[in-house]
């Protein structure tokens, strides 16, 4: 989607694979160059040490934010990437405006930060659950352009991508992990039992993607249903967007100012 535009994601399908360079075997060898081009570009931009990339993962459960950022980043220097994931407020965080432990968390100069799940959890969870009042909820979207514009006056671009997964693939996902033992970890009695709630988190992630896509901190709708067509999307969004930063290695020190013998 495009800054400032209606999110549409009831009209948008999962399972699009538009602009893939090919068939799944063409595009998995697509992202092998990906990887590479990827990773000279975070070594510049951690080299410059001037600005920063947030990358912020949205999603239902099982809609791949983990798989992404494991497939996507794995050929990064980790000295300059920093993946922050969000719980449930600890007794401190809670004690503190919602935006207190996100801005805590935002990347420094150099380095890519991502967020798996974030600050839109306080429109999302809240809402669907009620934790707050409606009338606080809906004061956030505001304050969350706010910060996010902060961000980027401070020198970090900001990127969101919403994973877009169908209902049924989430519950071939889910029921997948249950067969799995490398995977039934990730599960809680919660994943099931926000299933019940789809509708419910659809709405809130229109108006919030909705609300909340702008020129400085824009949204992507990720088709999710196709996990190779997924990580190719988010692999060129992100190169498209570190190309456009064009971060630069800095100027050799000069040879005159080297120590003499």
């Amino acid at each position: 989607m495009y800054p400032g535009g209606v999110a549409g994601i009831a009209g948008r399908h999962p399972g699009d694979i538009e602009g893939a360079p090919g068939s799944r075997q063409e595009t998995e060898a697509a992202k092998s160059e990906q990887i590479d081009v990827l990773a000279g570009l975070q070594d510049r931009l951690w080299a410059e040490a001037r600005r920063s990339l947030l990358v912020v993962l949205q999603g239902v459960d099982a809609a791949g934010k983990d798989g992404a950022i494991k497939h996507v980043f794995r050929g990064v220097n980790p000295q300059g990437v920093r993946v922050t994931s969000f719980k449930v407020p600890t007794h401190a965080e809670a004690a503190h405006d919602f935006l207190w432990r996100v801005h805590a968390a935002a990347p420094a100069a150099g380095e890519i930060g991502i967020f798996n799940r974030s600050h839109y959890e306080d429109v999302l969870v809240v809402r669907v659950h009620e934790l707050v009042p409606e009338q606080l909820w809906r004061a956030r979207y505001d304050h969350i352009t706010a910060f996010e514009r902060l961000l980027a006056h401070g020198g970090t671009t900001v990127v969101k991508l919403f994973l877009h997964v169908s209902s049924d693939e989430q519950d071939r996902r889910l029921a997948d992990r249950l067969q799995r033992p490398d995977k039934r970890w990730k599960l809680e009695e919660s994943d099931f039992l926000e299933r019940s709630r789809w509708d419910d988190y659809q709405a809130a992630y229109e108006e919030a993607l909705t609300r909340t896509s702008t020129e400085h901190a824009p949204w992507y709708v990720v088709p999710a249903d196709h996990k190779w067509f997924r990580d190719w999307l988010v692999g060129e969004i992100l190169l498209d967007t570190l190309s456009a930063m064009d971060p630069r290695y800095p100027e050799a020190p000069s040879l005159d100012a080297a120590p003499t013998s």
